[in-house]
């Protein structure tokens, strides 16, 4: 594939969250379906469908956005940076959100018993940190020393085995390469020395024969061991995000469609997927019936577009926009609901 030009995908930032919201959103109807279920799921066309034709966030885009505002306060100070992230999982985990992994709970929980952000993290190789790693890649994208300092900092508040920071950096390395129009090529060299685990060796190495043979979303997911849905590993996760945007580079119509299909965790395999290929095409790249589509609030599409454009804007010029934290636990509320409600829908035999 030739070079493609930065030039031609214009602000990553915004759509390297919004592509993060879509996907979570989209794919978060068919979270834990098996292969089968996901795929009829997908039959005629994905659309949103978690209530009334509308899709709400979950985790994977709070958590990004968080990683967002810190950025945007503290872009040159790591541990200032960590910190107010910290600060930001308390009050989430306060409000009671319905979904959050166990990994995450327990970090969040030790956080406000008093343990230091050094310490906080537990040996997870869960998803929690790469769910939320695509935006440091993009705001970092002409410094590789500050992404991976701030990415690390960002997985060690909850997640400290090593399969969990290895996904975290590469998820954060590809969306920088992606912001930067990289060639394939050049992208798995740049990513290959960031493969350190047996497991994630094992996933690239199937990835790069993968990629060479032309082979499908599906048929990838089958070879690392994930033929009735992708897990919640991150290496599963990560593997299937990266093929993905590597097979289908800069469709994000199809990308979206084939990671949720496979199955599982499909509203984190489709936000970490959404996320780095948004920031390469943008929010022109990126089907606005599907950006439409999101009725939430008090996070918002609106407040997504906001953050997007303080955390984009001349340094200390931008303002992030308020969120109505008082008006979070009711949303989770209402959430819940409908996450109950549509999960007993899908007891029932004629849902697809």
């Amino acid at each position: 594939m030739k070079n493609l030009s930065p030039s031609s995908y214009p602000d990553p930032i915004l759509g390297c969250l919004l592509g993060t919201a879509v996907g979570d959103a989209i794919g978060l109807p068919a979270e834990g379906l098996s292969r089968t279920k996901a795929g009829k799921f997908c039959q005629g066309g994905l659309q949103h469908r978690l209530w009334f034709g509308h899709g709400m966030f979950s985790d994977d885009t709070e958590h990004t956005l968080m990683v967002a505002a810190a950025l945007h306060r503290h872009g040159n100070d790591v541990m200032a940076f960590q910190r107010a992230l910290a600060w930001s999982l308390r009050w989430w985990m306060l409000a009671l959100p319905a979904g959050v992994g166990m990994s995450t709970a327990k970090a969040i929980l030790r956080l406000w018993i008093g343990f230091p952000v050094s310490r906080s993290g537990v040996r997870s190789a869960g998803n929690g940190a790469a769910m939320r790693s695509a935006i440091i890649g993009v705001v970092f994208s002409q410094d590789k020393e500050k992404r991976q300092a701030f990415a690390l900092a960002a997985c060690r508040l909850t997640h400290t085995d090593e399969r969990a920071e290895e996904s975290a950096l590469l998820v954060a390395e590809a969306a920088a390469m992606f912001t930067a129009g990289i060639d394939t090529k050049d992208l798995i060299a740049a990513l290959s020395p960031l493969v350190k685990s047996s497991e994630m060796s094992l996933r690239w190495e199937k990835l790069l024969f993968g990629l060479h043979e032309g082979m499908g979303i599906q048929a990838y997911a089958d070879t690392i061991g994930c033929e009735r849905g992708v897990s919640g590993f991150a290496p599963n996760t990560v593997a299937v995000a990266l093929f993905a945007c590597m097979r289908h580079r800069g469709d994000f119509r199809r990308i979206i469609p084939e990671v949720v299909a496979c199955g599982g965790d499909t509203d984190t395999v489709a936000a970490i997927a959404g996320g780095i290929c948004g920031a390469e095409v943008g929010e022109g790249g990126i089907p606005p019936e599907w950006v439409q589509g999101i009725c939430d609030w008090p996070t918002s599409v609106r407040h997504v577009r906001k953050t997007a454009a303080a955390l984009g804007g001349p340094a200390g010029e931008g303002t992030l926009p308020p969120l109505r934290w008082w008006a979070v636990p009711f949303r989770n509320l209402f959430f819940l609901l409908v996450v109950l409600g549509h999960g007993f829908r899908r007891l029932v035999p004629t849902f697809k």
